[in-house]
């Protein structure tokens, strides 16, 4: 909304009444600034320079310019082979056609009266390319070498360039010796003593990350990656007392400078453990916890075939004399004999030595140590865990200090009959599939259980190791029952993992599950559909076998009725003629008592 006399904004009446109130005015123009943020700076700057002379005391009016306005600037000496810029030669400074205003800005600043008798003193600081604190321009490259969208590193353009730069932090203690100092010079340099290019920037990014190799593209990016200049920024190194946090620049402050953009970002490492029974249905909760927080499903079998192609890889590539060693290639070959005669010497299974060997390299690298991972149904037994995470005090911590020990361990926990009913209840290929055949279920259900009564479980391991650790970091052991459903179970578990500590979906992943969601909708018609005619048919099937019983129950009843009134003569004529004859033989035959009373009946009976 706009001022009806003025034709400005309306807040920036209630802005200035602000100003007014400072002592220091700092505008900030140096990266992803809009042109109306450029037009407030310059109405502010012309709005306190009419009212200086109702000012009590000296205002100072800071720019936080950038080293854009220097990108068109050529050295005086072209021969000389370091081509430096100092300050000393602001006035020929020739801007990128993208910064124009930000150079005007910046005269109009610096046409400030000077002295200390001026109401309104100004400075432009010409800050390098700002990282750090959770990164800004270089965000870019933190989250794509994070996310691993990138099986080859993208430098735009050769790379060869230098870009100035300066962590953020030492840009505010620039800014600090400036309101402190109130130095002569009015145009200050605020870049560190980085000499790297771009290509080593990037490089050094990705390796904290993932270790990948570099390509060029000539994909559009931000002019700042564009720059190449090379500026001596002598009056904050010999006049101000600054205390620098990455003096000598971003590569070789790189690991502090990943540890700062993990925090800030919230990009936390989440790191799970799920134990118990076969069939308990670990795989499916897994899956669920990895895709609910953007972690790596470690499933052993899957790992170890993975290994195994990677090492197939290297032994058919050619040697790279930046990359690997014919030494690289010898050691892959040896693992790769070490892996495939192990498993062809136990029917396709894996020493367990050579599973620890191949999960202790998985855990180390840089996909699982910053994103996190869930170990599925591994390790088994005490044994397994010590070798994996190691016994040794000191080893301990040495591998703490690079993985960060599994923080939840979740036992699923059912009873064996439950468990057998499920697997019943599978498919004969899939139960086959998992090796959930009556032979092999039992055989591994019995395994299990006597690993949870032996005298040193898994569990009693990461209860020491805890121990072992304190104060480094702590383990949390719960047991959820199947007795509740799935979804119960993980709502549980998310509760007590917290909200994800990773980057959301990428657009291709989203895309993805948007796919497999419309996919779910689309079914879900047709499995209701499919539910319902199930439903039905039972009913019908129950309601036909009701009325059929029902039907003969009532056939042998109108049966039995008719032999009643078919067999009514013949009552009604035993009831007159023979029962009466039989009662006085009987009679008689009491009275007599003969020696064969049945041949004195039938006498009798026949005579009369």
């Amino acid at each position: 909304m706009k001022n009806c006399k003025t034709g400005e904004p309306c807040y920036r009446e209630e802005l200035f009444r602000r100003l007014l109130e400072c002592d220091v005015v700092i505008y900030n123009i140096s990266e992803k600034v809009s042109p109306e943020q450029i037009d407030e700076a310059t109405w502010a700057l012309s709005a306190l320079q009419a009212e200086m002379g109702t000012f009590k005391s000296q205002k100072i009016f800071i720019l936080v310019s950038t080293v854009m306005t220097w990108a068109l600037t050529k050295p005086q000496n072209p021969e000389a082979t370091d081509g430096l810029l100092t300050e000393e030669e602001f006035r020929r400074r020739r801007p990128h056609s993208d910064f124009k205003n930000h150079h005007s800005l910046e005269k109009l600043v610096l046409k400030l009266a000077r002295g200390k008798k001026s109401k309104l003193c100004g400075y432009v600081v010409a800050a390098g390319l700002q990282y750090g604190m959770g990164e800004n321009l270089l965000h870019f490259f933190f989250k794509a070498s994070w996310l691993m969208q990138f099986p080859k590193l993208p430098i735009f353009g050769d790379g060869l360039n230098h870009i100035p730069m300066i962590h953020v932090l030492d840009l505010g203690g620039v800014i600090q010796n400036i309101i402190e100092l109130l130095p002569k010079s009015k145009y200050i340099l605020a870049v560190d003593n980085c000499k790297s290019t771009l290509k080593d920037v990037v490089q050094v990014i990705f390796f904290f990350f993932l270790f990948v190799k570099t390509k060029t593209t000539t994909e559009k990016q931000t002019l700042y990656l564009k720059v190449d200049l090379r500026l001596d920024a002598f009056i904050i190194m010999d006049s101000f007392i600054i205390n620098w946090r990455c003096e000598s620049g971003i590569v070789e402050n790189m690991e502090s400078i990943v540890e700062e953009y993990k925090t800030h970002r919230q990009l936390l490492s989440v790191k799970i453990c799920l134990v118990g029974p076969p069939a308990v249905g670990k795989t499916t909760v897994a899956e669920k916890i990895c895709r609910h927080y953007q972690i790596h499903h470690i499933k052993i079998k899957e790992m170890i075939e993975e290994k195994i192609k990677q090492l197939e890889v290297v032994n058919k590539a050619e040697p790279d004399p930046e990359y690997g060693s014919e030494e690289k290639v010898t050691a892959a070959q040896k693992k790769l004999n070490d892996i495939v005669a192990s498993m062809e010497a136990n029917e396709g299974q894996l020493d367990t030595h050579l599973i620890i060997e191949v999960l202790q390299e998985k855990l180390k690298s840089k996909q699982c140590i910053n994103q996190g991972f869930v170990l599925d149904g591994f390790p088994e037994t005490y044994e397994e865990a010590k070798n994996i995470f190691s016994s040794d005090k000191e080893e301990a911590k040495v591998f703490f200090h690079f993985v960060v020990f599994v923080e939840f361990i979740f036992v699923l926990e059912a009873a064996d009959d439950v468990l057998v009913k499920r697997v019943q209840g599978l498919p004969e290929s899939e139960a086959e599939k998992k090796h959930y055949t009556q032979d092999e279920f039992t055989s591994r259900l019995m395994r299990y259980r006597q690993l949870c009564n032996a005298e040193d479980t898994l569990l009693n391991y990461f209860d020491e190791l805890e121990i072992l650790l304190e104060p480094m970091g702590t383990i949390v052991i719960v047991e959820l029952c199947l007795s509740r459903s799935v979804i119960s179970m993980l709502f549980t578990i998310t509760e007590i993992i917290g909200a994800p500590k990773n980057y959301g979906r990428s657009p291709e992943e989203q895309e993805e599950e948007d796919r497999r969601k419309e996919a779910e909708m689309k079914q879900k018609p047709a499995a209701e559909a499919a539910e319902r005619k199930r439903k039905n048919e039972a009913a019908l099937a129950v309601m036909t076998a009701q009325y059929e019983e029902w039907n003969l129950t009532e056939v042998r009843r109108q049966e039995e009725e008719l032999l009643k009134i078919q067999s009514l003569p013949l009552r009604n004529y035993l009831m007159k003629y023979v029962m009466p004859k039989i009662t006085e033989a009987m009679v008689d035959c009491s009275k007599n008592k003969p020696e064969d009373p049945v041949d004195f009946l039938v006498c009798t009976v026949c005579l009369t």
